[in-house]
């Protein structure tokens, strides 16, 4: 660890990160581009065991909600280690989890949360997205699911199934609307206006080829996809069209959420109420919490219908309590859309003066810049995955 003489601390740095290349899987990602090992981190900075400190812009991927080991967040995992306990409980009930339960559906749209049940899953978001399209489908006794072009929604078979790199697919694949790269070469409100007509017509032709689905997922802003902020009349449009078809609405919000968008929850913007939310990252106050929250009558599962041993995380859900307590007593959703609107117009300057940016898009402090070979023909070039 940091401490030693700068000669000690550079040689115990370069020897993790030799192990870790020589052990780990070639599957990491993070560490070939962030060559670094932290071991100290409060707030927006990070300590290496180099001795340098860093600006943390990645917050876990987005688990950080209020930066790392935040006071409160500490507190509320102190206590419950205080107490003595127990950290692992199932799906036993515990006081740690409803005071958990409580906060999370006091910020929940008004529409669910006065009927909502929720699901504890696996630790991972992509357990809670695979918990969703399970439960539209017990629900519906359907099978099929429609997700967009673009979409990411986790690293598991089903939810990758439904993402856009998926190469074996089994969901109707729909145009996700946007500006700079649209589908349709149109952008704006008429693009957003083609793709619903398209979904529309996919789901309502008899010979599209596509059955009526079990359900609909998307997110409201996409994050892997390239950070694009679904449009408003758009979403709204989506949830009329499903609700009209007894389509559940799932929404994705384990990037979007607790506040990073500008308001709690990304569809709080368009005022739509989804059937299903998915939550993950922010919701465990940095620690892993996986949950998905639903409407009452979807709730058919026969009991060990979706399971995990990891689904009682303790101290993530004290710390998940703290944390969504926190950003909604603080207004911390209103600071991220001021705060964002003053990042996107700054930003949106460099177009004008740097013709390798090609766009500067987002909502609230969930922004993307998308640089661009100037030289290449718009109408081909693809952003780099």
């Amino acid at each position: 660890m940091a401490g030693g003489t700068p000669e000690q601390e550079r040689a115990v740095h370069e020897g993790i990160l030799r192990r870790q290349s020589a052990r780990e899987s070639s599957a990491r990602t993070y560490a070939r581009a962030l060559p670094i090992v932290p071991v100290r981190a409060r707030g927006l900075t990070i300590e290496g065991a180099d001795g340098r400190r860093y600006l943390d812009c990645l917050s876990g991927a987005g688990t950080l909600a209020l930066g790392h080991n935040h006071p409160v967040v500490l507190e509320a995992i102190r206590r419950v280690l205080d107490s003595g306990a127990p950290l692992s409980v199932l799906d036993l009930a515990t006081p740690v989890k409803d005071a958990f339960i409580t906060e999370l559906f006091r910020t929940l749209p008004a529409g669910l949360a006065d009927r909502a049940r929720v699901q504890f899953c696996g630790p991972a978001g992509t357990d809670a997205v695979e918990a969703a399209l399970k439960l539209v489908r017990a629900a519906t006794d359907r099978t099929g699911i429609l997700a967009f072009t673009g979409a990411y929604h986790g690293m598991t078979a089903g939810a990758l199934a439904a993402s856009g790199g998926a190469r074996d697919v089994q969901v109707a694949r729909l145009p996700y609307p946007q500006d700079y790269r649209c589908p349709f070469g149109v952008g704006g409100r008429s693009g957003a206006e083609l793709a619903a007509r398209w979904t529309e017509s996919l789901l309502d032709d008899p010979k599209s080829g596509v059955p009526l689905p079990a359900g609909m997922i998307l997110e409201p802003v996409q994050g892997e996809g390239g950070v694009i902020p679904a449009p408003d009349d758009w979403l709204r449009r989506m949830r009329r069209l499903t609700a009209d078809r007894s389509i559940p609405l799932i929404a994705d919000e384990i990037q979007t959420g607790v506040g990073r968008t500008g308001a709690f929850w990304a569809v709080d913007h368009s005022g739509i109420t989804p059937d299903v939310m998915v939550l993950s990252k922010a919701i465990g106050g940095s620690l892993p919490l996986a949950v998905i929250v639903y409407r009452d009558d979807l709730d058919v599962w026969q009991p060990g219908a979706h399971a995990g041993t990891f689904r009682g995380n303790q101290l993530a859900m004290a710390a998940g309590t703290a944390t969504l307590a926190y950003v909604r007593e603080n207004g911390l959703a209103e600071r991220a859309a001021a705060l964002g609107a003053r990042m996107l117009a700054r930003l949106a300057e460099l177009t004008h003066r740097f013709p390798c940016v090609g766009d500067v898009r987002g909502r609230g402090l969930m922004i993307g810049v998308e640089l661009v070979d100037p030289d290449a023909d718009p109408a081909t070039s693809h952003p780099a995955p």
